[in-house]
């Protein structure tokens, strides 16, 4: 339950966890009226990023970055006094690159890595490869990683605290706040309404972690679901299931593990634990909600995480969020007074 101050998406550093059961491989101001979506113009193909983003992450957003205050060409917008730094967006080209300009020489990676996070959150209610429209309007309020990272996996990458995008094709308006209530382990994403941006998977293999950095959908082709969770989060089966493989191609996938379920043929495929227990060998049955392993980092992994991946008998790639009934919590309602007067806050912030 979420109870606290309100701080929008720490994004997880995700690296390629595209390795699977066959072949292993590695691809690795309020806000303004949406103008009508007749009226408006298709994103023109959006040119090569100069940086290339992390494995994992969606596909980047085409927009250009105006500056949220009065600053010379090419200067990065100041940051207020105290608090997140506010960034003015209209879309009209790649996204990584306008904000760069903006960001001045030299901040390239750290563009890079705002896009990343700005593109996990829009993820969940658009595909801004399709979906954007020239004269989109996004506001972000973020701030660098603290010294030491953030959050309980030591995250090197920008916090965005608040966001608001105006979709004129979709005709609506997405925004998303990081909130954490005192006390809880993790921050989560919330809407205006207080429900997380997020889908929860039902019945899944791992229930504490920090965000999901990368999907099926997202446009990366990652085989499977990453979860950003400390070394030494359990692990459970989602299913009843027979231990078919441990441990195969470990300099890419570190200590892992292919749980195939009998009846229907389905594998589900971990990668990147922490600690395998020795009784969990090739041949041993387990039940679903059984704990099977501990995430971790091993193997070709630069951040702590779970990669989830579920294949069919026939090995084809299936999404977890689809296979998965999914929910998204709310708040309760003794929250919702603190989370909207920090919201509102937020909102003034977005609006300059």
């Amino acid at each position: 339950m979420f109870v606290g101050g309100v701080v929008l998406l720490v994004a997880a550093t995700a690296a390629g966890y595209w390795l699977g059961r066959r072949e292993s491989a590695r691809p690795a101001p309020a806000p303004q009226a949406p103008a009508q979506p007749a009226a408006a113009a298709p994103l023109p193909a959006a040119a090569p990023a100069s940086t290339p983003p992390a494995a994992g992450a969606p596909a980047p957003l085409a927009v250009a970055v105006v500056p949220a205050v009065t600053s010379p060409p090419g200067a990065a917008a100041p940051a207020a006094a105290t608090g997140p730094r506010r960034l003015s967006v209209t879309v009209s080209g790649p996204l990584e690159e306008s904000i760069a300009a903006v960001l001045g020489p030299g901040q390239q990676a750290v563009a890079a890595e705002l896009t990343q996070v700005v593109n996990r959150l829009l993820v969940w209610s658009l595909q801004a490869s399709k979906d954007a429209r020239r004269g989109d309007r996004l506001e972000i309020l973020w701030r660098p990683a603290p010294p030491g990272g953030s959050g309980p996996t030591r995250s090197q990458e920008p916090v965005v605290e608040a966001l608001r995008y105006d979709s004129q094709k979709l005709g609506k308006t997405f925004a998303a706040y990081r909130w954490q209530a005192p006390g809880a382990k993790y921050p989560r994403y919330l809407d205006a309404s207080g429900t997380e941006i997020e889908g929860r998977l039902v019945g899944g293999p791992i229930r504490e972690y920090e965000q999901v950095t990368s999907l099926v959908k997202d446009g990366r082709r990652h085989k499977g679901v990453d979860f950003r969770t400390p070394i030494g989060t359990p692990v459970y089966a989602p299913f009843d299931g027979v231990i078919e493989r441990r441990n195969w191609k470990f300099s890419a996938n570190g200590n892992c593990l292919d749980l195939r379920d009998p009846a229907t043929g389905r594998h589900a495929i971990f990668l990147h634990l922490d600690v395998v227990p020795k009784s969990m060998a090739r041949g041993r049955a387990v039940k679903k909600g059984e704990l099977i392993a501990e995430s971790g980092n091993s193997g070709h992994s630069t951040a702590p995480h779970l990669h989830y991946q579920l294949e069919d008998g026939s090995g084809e790639v299936l999404d977890p969020f689809k296979v998965h009934a999914t929910t998204r919590e709310s708040l309760p309602a003794a929250d919702r007074a603190a989370f909207d007067a920090e919201r509102a806050r937020l909102d003034a912030r977005l609006a300059g």
